[in-house]
């Protein structure tokens, strides 16, 4: 199931948008439960809404619900197995957000995550270098090396792109030892002068051993 928690202004929401989706309700129904009942979500919390555009071109009105909100919204739904399904995920993820919060907290989780964006740094400059190698070696779209690489270690740690303010610790020491992977893999298909996509190739194969391996020690 996708992401159904978002973090803003360090507290935990999900939207009126989410509920629907992930329930199978229309949204249409999903905001006259929420207007039926506003007095009483009102006194859980600010009740804000937010607009995107429709597919139709106008804005649409959905709303951003804190995590009492939501748990009473989703009383008011008719339970099913797609609704209980839904309800046991939110939980989930509402209570995995909150102890990442509190991770963020620590002075462990800030050290690493200043070398984690240290490494990242270091990580840039290798794939600039390889960027300027393959444009030379008659590369057509090795400005997209930025984005490959960071996919690459990004999916090895199961984080999207913006979410390693949100990575636990664990996620972050992994990203880490990923991106120094990738660091020490370009520099060494540099100094051989080896072919700008086998050095990508090689990148790909040495994460894949990285995950065994911690999958080993997991199991072990």
């Amino acid at each position: 199931m996708n992401e159904l928690i978002l973090l803003k202004n360090n507290d935990v929401f999900t939207t009126s948008l989410v509920i629907a989706e992930g329930t199978g309700n229309e949204h249409k129904s999903i905001k006259q439960t929420i207007t039926d009942y506003q007095d009483e979500l009102k006194s859980l919390g600010t009740l804000a809404f937010l607009k995107r555009k429709s597919t139709g071109g106008r804005p649409e009105k959905y709303y951003l619900l804190n995590e009492q909100q939501a748990t009473f919204l989703m009383t008011l739904l008719k339970n099913s197995k797609i609704v209980v399904a839904f309800k046991l995920e939110l939980v989930k993820q509402f209570y995995q957000m909150r102890q990442i919060l509190l991770e963020k907290q620590t002075a462990l989780w800030q050290n690493t995550r200043i070398e984690a964006k240290a490494n990242r740094l270091k990580e840039t400059d290798e794939i600039k270098a390889l960027v300027t190698y393959a444009k030379e070696n008659g590369s057509k779209n090795a400005e997209k090396y930025y984005i490959t690489f960071s996919n690459l270690a990004n999916k090895a740690v199961r984080i999207d792109s913006n979410q390693r303010d949100t990575a636990t610790t664990n996620q972050l020491n992994n990203l880490i030892l990923i991106e120094n992977i990738i660091n020490h893999v370009i520099q060494e298909g540099l100094q051989q002068q080896a072919y700008y996509k086998e050095i990508y190739k090689s990148c790909k194969e040495r994460i894949e051993q990285f995950k065994y391996i911690a999958y080993l020690e997991k199991i072990a």
